[in-house]
């Protein structure tokens, strides 16, 4: 395997959760008079820092959000992810056929992340290198999570590869100077396509990939 270290992203990735938690914001959003086309949210709030997504339902709706929108959405999320949430078809497989150090990095909260990769099975693949943005107050696509992710492993960015789906996750792990290979699917292939990155729809073409 040509990296010494390889991280991936969560939503979308390793957890199939983009569709609960996008779904979730757009019902929310419905409700105080933000109407937004879920094709169309996939492609805008995908990868972006809930501050992003909670600003843009506000000024749509022309009106600030409840005190309470961010807690409401966390409910709904977690208890639909304990009760639906799926691995990415393939992950398991391809994690145990990885031999060197793996992460995760999610613009989510630490809590989150584990609820998800514990939901899924997948949490002790990680050996606790679970790096949250909410830890260093920096988002994607900033570069800071990828780096402070790397580096508290004890890895070189020219040693790491970044698994991502999303634009502002890719736009994060090349600002960082990483490479980074993208997860492509209906929604996000027309946008990835255009950031001149190698792209797979499988896991097995990741394992492919990775060697």
């Amino acid at each position: 395997m040509k990296y010494k270290c390889i991280i991936f992203d969560c939503d979308g990735v390793l957890v199939d959760s983009e569709a609960i938690s996008i779904g979730t914001l757009v019902n929310m959003a419905a409700t105080h008079g933000a109407i937004i086309d879920e094709n169309y949210a996939h492609q805008l709030f995908l990868g972006k820092s809930l501050e992003f997504c909670f600003e843009y339902i506000a000024e749509l709706a022309n009106k600030k959000l409840p005190v309470d929108f961010e807690e409401e959405f966390r409910r709904r999320t977690f208890e639909s992810f304990k009760n639906e949430l799926q691995p990415i078809k393939g992950i398991h497989e391809l994690l145990s056929k990885i031999n060197v150090p793996i992460g995760v990095a999610s613009n989510g909260p630490a809590d989150k992340i584990r609820l998800n990769l514990t939901t899924t099975k997948l949490i002790d693949k990680f050996n606790g290198n679970i790096f949250s943005a909410y830890d260093i107050n920096s988002w994607k696509p900033n570069p800071e999570l990828y780096l402070h992710a790397a580096k508290t492993m004890g890895f070189e960015v020219a040693d790491c590869v970044i698994i991502e789906d999303s634009p502002a996750g890719v736009q994060a792990a090349l600002a960082g100077g990483f490479d980074v290979f993208g997860f492509s699917n209906h929604t996000n292939l027309e946008a990835l396509q255009q950031m001149n990155i190698p792209l797979f729809d499988d896991m097995a073409q990741l394992d492919l990939l990775l060697q």
